[in-house]
């Protein structure tokens, strides 16, 4: 989902530039909550740069990038992570995962948690699945769960909806 342009490579290959628009990434989730937890939604905008990183790869369909957000609105804080992308020979389909690791606020609370990426486009079609790392809360997000959904509007502008589990006070 995230909207991206490896750049510095060059060649015959079609490097991809990946960009999943708006996919809902709400599943059922399998898992059993706690009587005393609730299911609430998050959402804002937020900011993202995407630095390439020159691996010297053997292979220009391949690039990792590091992600740097600002998350705003019910989310307050920061995302750090890592991005792999794998191109295809055909534009408008490839691949990408990331790890970001969010700190900061939600609605009040204060903490972190880890999101898994999987993002593949194929012939344009984007399928995205943002989830939450099991375990990995930390604070008073310890036990969260959720998923999120990413949109970029025509304009370039970046916002999130997340779907959230947390045990209630």
């Amino acid at each position: 989902m995230e909207s991206l342009q490896p750049a510095g490579r060059s060649g015959g290959a079609n490097v991809v530039g990946i960009c999943f628009l708006a996919v809902p990434a709400f599943a059922q989730n399998d898992q059993s909550h706690n009587e005393a937890s609730l299911t609430m939604q998050a959402t804002g905008p937020f900011d993202v740069t995407v630095t390439p990183q020159d691996d010297k790869s053997e292979d220009p369909l391949l690039n990792r990038m590091l992600l740097d957000k600002q998350y705003h609105g019910d989310l307050e804080g920061t995302g750090k992570g890592q991005m792999l992308t794998a191109g295809t020979a055909v534009k408008g389909s490839g691949a990408y995962v990331a790890i970001e690791k969010l700190s900061g606020s939600l609605k009040g609370r204060s903490g972190s948690f880890i999101l898994q990426h999987m993002g593949t486009m194929n012939n344009n079609a984007p399928q995205l699945t943002i989830t939450v790392v099991p375990d990995s809360g930390t604070g008073e997000l310890a036990g969260i769960t959720g998923k999120m959904n990413i949109r970029i509007a025509a304009d370039g502008k970046h916002s999130y909806e997340f779907e959230y589990t947390l045990e209630t006070d």
